[in-house]
């Protein structure tokens, strides 16, 4: 059989693999939706278990049978819409041009950005391409144990911007929970900071195969640089930062949405997380990220390449066993 060798993996678009600017993921463009409802929501990771569908994909071979099927449980206590930013795009791209805040803030917001003690009043602003809403998570509602909000920006879904504008400013100071934005059996693209891992070199980080047991100086470097007279820079794998970077992953199938924690929380609670207390997501598979790190989940993007059921299936069991 021929050898196989992997020289180099590990994606070049990615460049530079340096840490991200923030543990909160930054979410650049919003998907296009025609439902008038918020284009996107955020929940902490807690972690893993598994559970036992009736599996329902018609072209599966297991069709009707039990299957097993890791999980990662996302929970999702309310978060509050503390301002509706309006933006306008010129020659230099979009900006912000105008920004309602809603009456009464929470105290807890104080210790993330300075609040203001008067109302600012806001003259009617022409050619706005783009609305969003700034909200912030109420951590203190959940199994964390956190005081400290995170503040983020989220797109607003609807076909006409003056609905869309009017929809946005109806959600000025209230709660939004997660059951209000997805629903089971729907796809979603998760968008989180990965786990980070540090100074590693170019084995882990690129997955470089091991040299010979007999080449010279080292067994996990690159081997030729390249040549002397060319650029020698980021397409050598090097040894560098591992992980802490932000990634998005396509198409995330949820399980359930549900409020029932008895149905999820494992025996002694989760590792480095505890109980949860507030709603909470199933998510097929893994999801990026840290436990405790906040993880953003948007409509999906390309959800018409996945061909899954529209209902989500029946869960017949879950493993609530230790994780310890």
């Amino acid at each position: 059989m021929p050898r196989i060798r992997t020289p180099r993996q590990g994606s070049m678009q990615f460049w530079p693999r340096s840490r991200a600017a923030d543990v909160v993921a930054r979410v650049r463009s919003w998907p296009s939706m025609k439902d008038q409802k918020l284009a996107g929501f955020a929940g902490y990771k807690v972690g893993m278990t598994h559970v036992l569908v009736k599996d329902n994909i018609a072209t599966s071979i297991s069709k009707g049978d039990e299957i097993q099927v890791p999980v990662t449980v996302i929970e999702c206590p309310p978060v509050k819409v503390a301002s509706v930013l309006l933006f306008s795009k010129d020659a230099y791209g979009e900006r912000c041009v105008s920004q309602l805040n809603a009456e009464k803030l929470d105290k807890q917001l104080s210790r993330k950005m300075i609040l203001q003690k008067k109302p600012v009043k806001h003259s009617d602003v022409k050619n706005v391409t783009d609305v969003r809403v700034l909200v912030h998570t109420q951590p203190w509602l959940s199994g964390l144990g956190k005081k400290t909000p995170e503040v983020f920006e989220l797109g607003v879904g609807g076909q006409k911007l003056d609905d869309r504008i009017t929809f946005a400013k109806s959600l000025l100071g209230k709660d939004v929970k997660v059951s209000d934005v997805f629903g089971e059996g729907q796809l979603v693209d998760s968008v989180s900071i990965t786990k980070g891992k540090g100074l590693q070199g170019p084995v882990k980080r690129f997955h470089i195969a091991l040299r010979s047991h007999k080449s010279e100086k080292t067994k996990r470097g690159p081997g030729s640089l390249g040549p002397w007279h060319g650029f020698r820079g980021f397409r050598t794998p090097h040894a560098g930062q591992t992980g802490f970077q932000q990634r998005m992953e396509h198409n995330k199938y949820i399980l359930r949405v549900s409020d029932d924690v008895k149905k999820v929380n494992v025996k002694g609670g989760f590792v480095r997380y505890g109980l949860v207390k507030a709603q909470y997501l199933l998510i097929r598979g893994s999801v990026g990220g840290a436990s405790k790190r906040l993880v953003t989940l948007t409509a999906a993007r390309r959800g018409h390449l996945v061909k899954l059921p529209k209902e989500a299936p029946e869960i017949t069991y879950t493993s609530l066993a230790s994780k310890q």
